[in-house]
């Protein structure tokens, strides 16, 4: 079968969907995942094709992208801050908004030539991607990671591995206050970042079908009584486990950018910054402990 056959295949099934546009980086992430072909390779030879048992892999894509599941979790892996990333329905799908969250910690350490050493922890960390970029990055940095899921923590030991970097994941819950000092025993930390679950329940309704049929919930949702309930335990487990001067970064809900900052800055924290993304929107907190 020609390539460009399977590609308008592709685009009759499911431009009415997505869009053309995206239907079209769709098709060609899976050449490059499945069969090693770049959309160059098929620009250069319209005549290119693949056998009948390479197609399998392909008709079964479609019919999952017919049902609005991820092209993440198809291939079954992701890009995130140039690095590649296992990832599956045990964690969310690492977002470009995230990327810029690792940069600005990235940057505080290029701003701070006198700090060697430096220890980190990501609380909630999924797939990995923000403690793994940043070990891969800040050297001679110690990364540790916490997340409640153990398949989490299973999946980003994988990436860990697969970008060759030491990550010291822990299985816990960051709510469980009494068991911080079991868990954490004497470990003082120079940044604690962290994107935790923030998306209210009333906001369910804007969100896409592909990510609410398809990503953990766990990770995304909470109360729309309580929205900030893991904002509130991870700046108290700050308080505590932050050395002095130790920063404290969250990636955050769009809508409580001004709560969030107010909880940082009734908790003692001095410079409390909000921050926006590549999209105007509110998506960055960070503060630092006196």
């Amino acid at each position: 079968m020609l390539v460009n056959d399977l590609k308008a295949l592709f685009h009759n099934q499911l431009d009415a969907i997505y869009g053309k546009d995206e239907v079209f980086t769709f098709f060609f992430m899976l050449t490059e995942a499945y069969s090693n072909i770049s959309r160059l390779d098929v620009a250069l030879d319209i005549n290119l094709s693949i056998t009948k048992a390479e197609q399998q892999p392909f008709f079964d894509a479609l019919e999952q992208l017919k049902k609005q599941q991820p092209i993440q979790y198809i291939i079954g892996e992701t890009e995130f801050f140039g690095l590649p990333f296992k990832v599956n329905s045990n964690t969310l799908i690492p977002r470009p908004e995230t990327e810029e969250l690792v940069q600005l910690i990235m940057d505080s350490y290029t701003n701070k030539a006198s700090v060697n050493n430096a220890s980190i922890l990501d609380v909630g960390t999924g797939s990995g991607c923000i403690a793994i970029s940043l070990a891969k990055n800040i050297a001679k940095s110690t990364v540790h990671a916490l997340d409640v899921s153990a398949k989490a923590i299973q999946n980003a030991s994988e990436n860990a591995m697969l970008n060759q970097v030491y990550v010291n994941f822990l299985e816990s819950s960051i709510l469980e206050d009494t068991t911080w000092d079991s868990v954490f025993k004497d470990l003082k930390f120079d940044t604690i970042v962290s994107n935790p679950p923030y998306v209210r329940q009333l906001e369910k309704q804007a969100m896409s079908a592909n990510v609410l049929e398809n990503e953990p919930h766990l990770a995304l949702f909470v109360d729309d009584d309580n929205p900030l309930i893991f904002y509130k335990a991870i700046t108290n487990f700050a308080l505590k486990y932050l050395k002095p001067k130790g920063e404290l970064f969250f990636e955050i809900n769009e809508y409580l950018g001004r709560e969030t900052v107010d909880l940082l800055i009734h908790s003692g924290f001095e410079n409390v910054q909000l921050k926006q993304d590549f999209f105007g929107k509110d998506r960055m907190v960070f503060g630092r402990k006196k």
